[in-house]
């Protein structure tokens, strides 16, 4: 079986912080659920960049689904089957209203808007944010922007998802919540950064260490 994500001898760096990478290699093979793990700064943002191209490397090769990404149209199809929860969630939110914003995504894909109504419903049905539905997004807790980001890439019905600290300012209740409901997602990939370590071991399969420019997958 070939990975559906694969970085071959990828190296990257930040004129100001040096070497992030040199010569890493990662698959995500399709049903992984993968929880990516490490010290602050170790790059675990900006691998999951790469792998959407927000960031491209100095070298080494990306490759999604057979294609090797080259350039920003490369990513374009791949996206539509990629939902990216970035690590701030006003990256994310972009419309007046929380259902506006749940619509965005199958709106971009050119859903049609009947059909974009039944999977805002779904969405909103399934986090249990009925409350939030006609709030305006500006006005939403920290917490609350979190759970609504992630259900902007909820609708989208990805085959992949990316997540970025998904429990980042949540309560203990809603992060049951939405560890139950990745559990449930038997038929999405899952690649998660995260500093809650009893959190990706309930999610995930495998878990990797990134640390000092090396990804390791480690035991637990």
């Amino acid at each position: 079986m070939e990975p559906i994500i694969k970085l071959e001898n990828v190296s990257f760096s930040y004129p100001e912080r040096g070497i992030i990478f040199e010569d890493l290699n990662f698959e995500i093979y399709k049903g992984d659920r993968i929880g990516i793990k490490g010290p602050n700064g170790s790059g675990k943002t900006t691998l999951l960049y790469i792998i959407v191209g927000l960031l491209k490397p100095q070298k080494g090769k990306v490759i999604i689904l057979g294609k090797n990404m080259e350039k920003e149209n490369d990513f374009y199809e791949v996206r539509k089957k990629i939902g990216f929860l970035f690590q701030d969630s006003d990256d994310q939110l972009f419309y007046p209203t929380v259902e506006e914003d749940i619509a965005f995504g199958p709106l971009n894909l050119k859903i049609e808007r009947r059909k974009v109504r039944e999977i805002v419903d779904k969405t909103i049905k399934e986090l249990g944010i009925e409350n939030l539905r006609k709030r305006i997004t500006g006005t939403l807790s920290y917490g609350e922007k979190r759970i609504v980001a992630i259900a902007t890439i909820f609708s989208m019905e990805p085959e992949i998802l990316l997540l970025d600290e998904p429990t980042s300012g949540l309560d203990e209740d809603t992060e049951e919540k939405i560890k139950k409901i990745l559990i449930s997602k038997k038929d999405i990939t899952l690649c998660i950064v995260s500093h809650e370590i009893n959190f990706i071991r309930d999610v995930c399969n495998k878990i990797y260490l990134l640390e000092n420019g090396k990804l390791k997958q480690i035991n637990f």
